[in-house]
């Protein structure tokens, strides 16, 4: 019996060291290898863009089902968002098919170097190819250099990459395109295989690196982009169900570029408007919903004349000019709010349930979020809500007191951090709503009123003296 639990113990140790040990295997770079990659890095915002095309090939004997993209540790808490898809067909026939993304770890990963995974929709077999497209989106990666700057004076910044692309696979050729503002670019890294051409530098083409090989190059140029960046916005939208969604928008906006030293020259500013502050803001565009109406742009002084609304029936573009122009440094802070018809973003689900469709991010152009705060705020008498976002965002829920409430409204509460243009996409948040709650706050004005009037009613007959008159 003895000998028979002895051997069971061996046969179970055996079974857990080897699922371990498969374990460990499946959690190791696959054996992919990248025939080609080009990269092409666009500078000619504050905002970089960069798209990676990898034609990737299966030189093992299992199915791999997922492509690793490494990024080095100093880049990867700047990335807003990063997208992949797969390429279908050739030419006119190609068509993008989107797939999923996601961080992952990988054990004894070098120099700290962090991974996303994309997963493939069908395992690529041994021998067999595909091409992926991988858009990311980087913010503040572009340094001031110098700090600070003087009214005249242009905006140079540096830039920080790589010639090589970082990849945790085998590259057989790879070219790296980088893309300026424009031609005025003081230095750049020159390495093996460095061609400038206008506002373009090309590294490469490189053929046969190792895994992880990087080769680091800085970029020191001319960007007088004002840097946009929205250090808080706190976006409420209150749903009134009988037929107006209102929107409210407080903004705390910094420009992040070169710091402003010296005294600023209000007539310069508008004599030299191409050269006595060219960083600076002049104006700010916010692309509004189209059918907006009571349109206002106010601060803590009051309301702000200076802004222009144009209309159609795709869109509203709202141009407002800050209350002082911003130089490198500087921040305000305002108010931006709006109304909306309710029948254009409020629908029914086939459960019976209502939901609200609604833009997520900044309506402000060319426009960093460091942290957005959105609040639904759902009519009295809501009842289970749920927020469906695209991408992940921390969610809690409030509640919120307003006229005439009485258990207060429910408050769906999205935040997220890091914010871009790319983020402005749909999402939804359902709930669930009895019609029979709309005649509440009818009621309460009316009982309101008759218990009004009948108090005046009961005061003026009743009789306040101590003793009555004689007649």
């Amino acid at each position: 019996m003895d000998a028979l639990r002895s051997l069971g113990r061996v046969i179970v140790a055996f079974w857990i060291l080897s699922h371990l040990s498969l374990l460990a295997y499946s959690s190791s770079p696959q054996d992919l290898q990248i025939l080609n990659a080009e990269r092409r890095i666009d500078l000619s915002s504050h905002i970089v863009k960069v798209f990676l095309t990898l034609k990737v090939e299966n030189t093992g004997a299992s199915p791999v089902s997922e492509v690793l993209l490494a990024f080095p540790p100093t880049q990867v808490d700047h990335i807003a968002s990063l997208k992949a898809a797969l390429t279908v067909g050739k030419k006119k026939k190609k068509s993008y098919v989107p797939l999923e993304v996601n961080p992952t770890d990988l054990p004894d990963a070098p120099n700290q170097t962090k991974y996303f995974s994309i997963s493939l929709l069908n395992p690529l077999n041994a021998g067999e190819t595909a091409t992926l497209e991988v858009l990311y989106i980087l913010t503040h990666s572009l340094e001031p250099f110098p700090a600070e700057i003087n009214q005249a004076e242009s905006q140079l910044v540096y830039y920080r990459d790589s010639a090589i692309i970082l990849s945790p696979y085998y590259i057989k050729q790879q070219t790296t395109f980088i893309r300026t503002p424009s031609t005025k670019v003081e230095s750049f890294t020159r390495v093996e295989s460095t061609n400038r051409a206008g506002t373009e530098i090309k590294y490469g083409p490189y053929k046969d690196r190792p895994a992880y090989s990087y080769s680091p190059v800085i970029v020191h140029f001319e960007n007088n982009k004002p840097f946009a960046v929205v250090e808080e916005l706190v976006r409420e939208v209150e749903i009134s169900h009988w037929g107006n969604l209102q929107i409210t928008e407080h903004y705390r906006l910094s420009h992040a570029g070169a710091r402003h030293k010296g005294v600023f020259s209000r007539v310069e500013y508008q004599s030299r408007p191409s050269s006595g502050g060219i960083s600076s803001f002049k104006y700010l565009l916010a692309r509004l919903p189209p059918r907006v109406h009571s349109v206002f742009y106010r601060d803590e002084i009051g309301n702000i004349s200076s802004s222009h609304l144009r209309i159609d029936y795709l869109k509203s573009d709202l141009e407002i000019e800050p209350r002082y122009p911003l130089f490198g440094g500087w921040k305000a802070t305002f108010v931006i709010g709006y109304g909306l018809p309710l029948e254009d973003f409020l629908f029914e689900s086939p459960d019976g349930r209502r939901y609200l469709n609604f833009t997520f991010g900044c309506p402000l152009a060319e426009t960093v979020v460091d942290k957005l705060i959105i609040k639904v705020v759902l009519p009295e008498g809501s009842k289970d809500p749920s927020a469906v976002v695209p991408f992940s965002v921390k969610q809690h829920l409030e509640t919120k007191y307003s006229y005439l409430d009485v258990a207060g409204r429910t408050v769906v509460v999205l935040e997220k951090e890091n914010v871009v243009p790319e983020h402005n996409s749909p999402f939804q948040v359902y709930y669930s709503f009895n019609p029979i709650f709309m005649l509440a706050e009818p009621l309460m004005l009316v009982s309101t009123f008759f218990f009004v009037f009948m108090a005046s009613i009961a005061y003026l007959h009743i009789d306040f003296s101590i003793c009555k008159t004689s007649s």
